[in-house]
C-alpha cells in the first residue's frame, strides 16, 4: 500500500503514473425523473430512513469504477450536486441527498442553527442509519464496483458508525474529519472561537492542555470515533488543513497514527496553507489526492 502521510510532493510526482495505469435489507426507494449531461445519468430519487423520505440525486457516469455516498457536515446542507458532479466527472457514481429536516426531505433537522446539541449519539447514529439507506439505495443502481462514503467535518463521526453497522461500504475519505471523542471537539471549537487567526497566537501544547482541562458546556453521552475505528477492516483516507480552527487536526493525526500501527489501513494528508475548507477550497489537489487513492484502493478491492 502507497504511503500518502505527508507525502504530497510525492503524489505530483507519481500522479501521472498513476492516471496511465488505472481504467440484504432494501430501504424503499421511488423512482425518479432521469437525465443525462456530459454521458453522466442524472436521476432524482427518493428513499426512506427510519419512517422518513430522504430526497437526492443520483449521478451515473459511464463505466463507473466506484460509487459514492456524500455525507453531511453539521450545517442544513442540500444535495451537493456540483461536487458530485465533479466525481462522475472523474468517473465515480455518486448519490447526494438532502440532509434530513433540510430541502426536501422529511424529518427534523437537529444543529447549532437552531439552538440544539447536534453531536448528540442520539442524532449521529440518526444520521448513520440516513446514509446507510442511501448506500442500500446506491446498491440497487449499481453492481459489481465498490461502494464507498465520502464525507465533511461531523461526518467524522458518522461514516465509522455507518461502516460498522452495513458491510456493503468498501472505503471511505474523510474531508476535515475529528477522530477524537465529541466532547473534546467542542472544547477545542469553543476555545479557538472562530478566531481565523487562533494559530498565530496559541500553541499546541497550550491546546492540548485545555482540551484535556475545560469544562463542557453541553451534557450527553460523548462519542469516541476511534473505538468504532479499531473494529474497521476497510481503508479509509482522511484529508486535513493544518489551520483548521473547528477541529484539533494534530491531535487527530496522532490517534490515526496509532490505529496505523496497529495494522489499519488508514492513511491521511496534511495542507499546511489550508483551514476546516480542504474540500472546498481554491486548490484542486485535496480532492485529486482522494481521487487518485480511490483508484489505487479500487484496484485492490
Amino acid at each position: 500500500m502507497r504511503n500518502w502521510n505527508l507525502n504530497i510532493a510525492a503524489y505530483r510526482s507519481f500522479k501521472l503514473v498513476l492516471i496511465c495505469g488505472l481504467i440484504y435489507l432494501f430501504p424503499i426507494c421511488k423512482e425518479g425523473h432521469a437525465t443525462a449531461i456530459d454521458s453522466i445519468k442524472i436521476e432524482h430519487l427518493s428513499f426512506e430512513s427510519e419512517g422518513v423520505d430522504l430526497v437526492g440525486t443520483l449521478f451515473q457516469p459511464m463505466n463507473a469504477y466506484a460509487a459514492l455516498i456524500v455525507v453531511h457536515s453539521s450545517d442544513p446542507v442540500p444535495r451537493m450536486t456540483e461536487f458530485a458532479q465533479q466525481l462522475a466527472k472523474r468517473g465515480i457514481s455518486v448519490l447526494t441527498y438532502d440532509k434530513r429536516g433540510v430541502g426536501e426531505s422529511g424529518g427534523t433537522y437537529v444543529g447549532p442553527q437552531v439552538g440544539t446539541n447536534n453531536i448528540s449519539p442520539e442524532n449521529l447514529n440518526l444520521l448513520a442509519k440516513d446514509a446507510s439507506a442511501a448506500v442500500h439505495t446506491m446498491q440497487e443502481y449499481t453492481s459489481h464496483i465498490p461502494i464507498g462514503l465520502i464525507g465533511f467535518s461531523q461526518a467524522g463521526w458518522i461514516i465509522p458508525i455507518t461502516a460498522a453497522q452495513n458491510p456493503i461500504i468498501d472505503f471511505m475519505v474523510l474531508f476535515s474529519c475529528p477522530t477524537i471523542i465529541t466532547l473534546e471537539q467542542l472544547r477545542f471549537q469553543f476555545y479557538t472561537n472562530g478566531d481565523k487567526e487562533f494559530w498565530e497566537e496559541h500553541t499546541e501544547e497550550e491546546v492540548r492542555y485545555h482540551i484535556k482541562n475545560d469544562h463542557d458546556r453541553y451534557q450527553f453521552v460523548d462519542t469516541d470515533p476511534k473505538l468504532t475505528l479499531e473494529t474497521l477492516s476497510i481503508p479509509g483516507l482522511w484529508l486535513f488543513g493544518e489551520k483548521d480552527i473547528q477541529i484539533p487536526v494534530k491531535l487527530g493525526i496522532e490517534h490515526l497514527n496509532v490505529l496505523k500501527s496497529k495494522g489499519k489501513a488508514y492513511e491521511y494528508c496534511l495542507f499546511s496553507n489550508l483551514g476546516h475548507n480542504v474540500a472546498f477550497s481554491d486548490s484542486n489537489e485535496p480532492l485529486d489526492i482522494a481521487i487518485q487513492w480511490i483508484k489505487l484502493h479500487v484496484i485492490k478491492l
